[in-house]
């Protein structure tokens, strides 16, 4: 029973044992009662076997491709966090944890496949998708198979501000606050009146480009000097540099991921230009530094707040450093976050049952590295937010404020 209630099933299942070890001697009872407690113990042996079954837990994402530095950190932080209920716990809620993992390489038409395939597994839970788009080209299979979703790093507001999708949950902050946070950046702390807003044409990329724009153009204080989408994937950027130099633009906001803003950065400092460049957690990526270099230096890119000190996010890099002999990569911290909350629904509901899970998620609280959360009614993880990053001697540095 895969969406059942753990505990009914336990509860009927103790019934029939009664009833079949006195069957013997006294029938457990006459007549029609006799047949209908043959019917329960029929159901009972349909029942019990699938309530002991294994959870699968699916992890979907980019897992190959540009963007698997997004998605590879999500399956070693279920790895971790599976590979320690199963050896401590026995599971979760009884039963064992089995890990199932999908690749989208963060491109919607994969994604799909990936949900579809998924949902033939017979998959329980899923964390992701990882892009916006892709998560929201999978989202509706999930939700007509009644399967919970929760992602550690899809943004689109609309995933669940629109109310579409009430099967999906995050561990991030939605890009609107993103956006609103890199315009006040910005204007009040760098003090811009001339901005270009670019994007990469994504559900991820130009949601945000929108909701900067708008934000810049409500607030009085900034022109938006260029507004413009790119094509991804492409190797030259050189007129759209081009069009950024010729409008006189003091900054870009960048909606989008970083092979594109690595490559727009570096065509900019070639040609020896200073504006300053802002992305989006997209771009808040080692990856990005690997790639742009030195032209990466004094880069500034919103993302997840540090709580690298949590305690648990403490536990959380030993465990990974442990395992992989290296440090974490973006959303690690989200991910376990993820995998945490939903096994505490799991546990605290005694089920995989739809909405005893989303129940549990909107009304426990529940410890993870990025703090002691729950989720609200449309999803959104109350409490988790973005800071300010920039590129300081090849490192992200979170500024303060």
């Amino acid at each position: 029973m895969k969406t059942g209630s753990r505990r009914m099933v336990k509860g009927v299942a103790l019934i029939a044992i009664i009833c079949l070890a006195a069957f013997g001697m006294f029938g457990c009872g006459q007549g029609e009662e006799k047949v209908v407690e043959k019917e329960v113990i029929k159901e009972v042996v349909k029942e019990v076997p699938k309530a002991l079954e294994p959870l699968k837990l699916a992890v979907a994402g980019a897992h190959t491709g540009d963007l698997a530095s997004y998605g590879i950190p999500s399956v070693r932080a279920a790895e971790i966090l599976v590979e320690h209920v199963n050896a401590t716990q026995g599971g979760v809620g009884g039963r064992k944890v089995i890990l199932v993992t999908e690749d989208d390489a963060c491109k919607p038409e994969m994604a799909t496949n990936a949900a579809t395939k998924l949902v033939g597994e017979d998959v329980d839970l899923v964390v992701g998708h990882i892009c916006s788009g892709a998560t929201k080209a999978a989202l509706g299979i999930y939700k007509d198979s009644g399967i919970i979703a929760i992602s550690p790093s899809a943004t689109n507001p609309d995933l669940t501000q629109s109310g579409d999708y009430p099967n999906f949950f995050r561990t991030i902050a939605s890009d609107d606050a993103q956006a609103r946070l890199e315009v006040d950046f910005a204007l009040d702390v760098l003090g811009l009146t001339k901005i270009a807003v670019l994007h990469d044409k994504g559900d991820y990329g130009k949601g945000l480009a929108e909701f900067a724009k708008k934000f810049l153009e409500e607030s009085g204080k900034a022109e938006v000097v260029l507004y413009e989408g790119i094509t991804p994937g492409g190797m030259d950027y050189s007129a759209v540099v081009q069009k950024i130099n010729r409008s006189g633009a003091q900054a870009v906001i960048f909606g989008g991921y970083h092979p594109e803003a690595s490559k727009i950065v570096m065509q900019m400092r070639k040609k020896d230009m200073d504006t300053i460049f802002i992305s989006d957690d997209g771009v808040k990526d080692d990856t990005f530094i690997k790639v742009a270099g030195d032209y990466a230096e004094g880069v500034y890119a919103t993302g997840p707040k540090d709580t690298s000190k949590n305690p648990l996010a403490v536990e959380a890099d030993k465990l990974h450093k442990e395992k992989y002999g290296e440090d974490y990569g973006a959303f690690y911290l989200n991910a376990y976050s993820a995998v945490l909350a939903l096994f505490n629904a799991v546990d605290k509901s005694g089920s995989t049952d739809y909405e005893a899970v989303s129940n549990a998620l909107r009304n426990e609280y529940v410890a993870t590295p990025l703090g002691i959360i729950k989720f609200d009614d449309r999803g959104d993880a109350i409490g988790v937010g973005f800071s300010v990053y920039q590129v300081q001697n090849g490192k992200y540095v979170e500024l303060e404020g």
